[in-house]
């Protein structure tokens, strides 16, 4: 289905004009501004984990250096002080860090006296990884084409051991969609004219 979204994607995102009897003869009237784009869609397998999906497209990246992201979160990133941040410190690979809004209300205790309330805090001090990477080739050494090579226990682990390892810390939106709840959340804030991470 997505294969045939890109395969189809001027059609689908453009009027156009075809001559009937005849459909080798197809005019795009373009109603979008993507130009240039290159995507290539790779089939890495049913069962790989993260790590060895990467590690499958290694041969259809170009250059040093390239960008990964799960694609079941979504953000208002900065992507050029991302890259900033990536190419000045020379490191092998820079992860996104945010600091998420918890799901429930956090009570502060003492007995069974509530002392506070705060409804759907940070979630606290630390980051987490927000699933939006830099990464230079040599993340690849660090990978297998196993189906069981994932990217986070590992890989990850083992560059942020060696030094190899640094954090984007991202404060403004951030958000993941592992439920339906969230999609109804996210879907809602677009239709509301609320989604933040609509920077274009």
């Amino acid at each position: 289905m997505i294969k045939e979204y890109f395969y189809n994607y001027e059609i689908l995102n453009s009027d156009f004009t075809i001559e009937l009897g005849n459909q080798k003869h197809i005019e795009t009237h373009s109603n979008h501004t993507e130009k240039g784009w290159r995507v290539t869609l790779a089939d890495t397998g049913d069962r790989a984990l993260k790590g060895a999906r990467l590690k499958r497209v290694q041969k259809y990246i170009d250059g040093d250096q390239f960008m990964v992201t799960y694609g079941d979160g979504i953000a208002d990133i900065d992507i050029n002080a991302l890259l900033i941040l990536h190419n000045s410190h020379g490191k092998l690979a820079t992860v996104t860090g945010v600091n998420p809004a918890s799901r429930f209300g956090e009570l502060k205790i003492t007995g069974n006296q509530v002392e506070s309330f705060s409804e759907k805090p940070r979630t606290g001090p630390g980051l987490i990884n927000s699933g939006f990477f830099v990464f230079n080739r040599g993340i690849f050494d660090y990978l297998s084409v196993d189906d069981n090579c994932d990217l986070e226990i590992g890989p990850l682990e083992k560059i942020a051991s060696e030094g190899q390892l640094m954090v984007y810390k991202h404060d403004k939106f951030w958000a993941c969609m592992d439920t339906i709840r969230d999609m109804e959340y996210l879907n809602r804030l677009w239709d509301e004219s609320r989604a933040e991470w609509k920077v274009w």
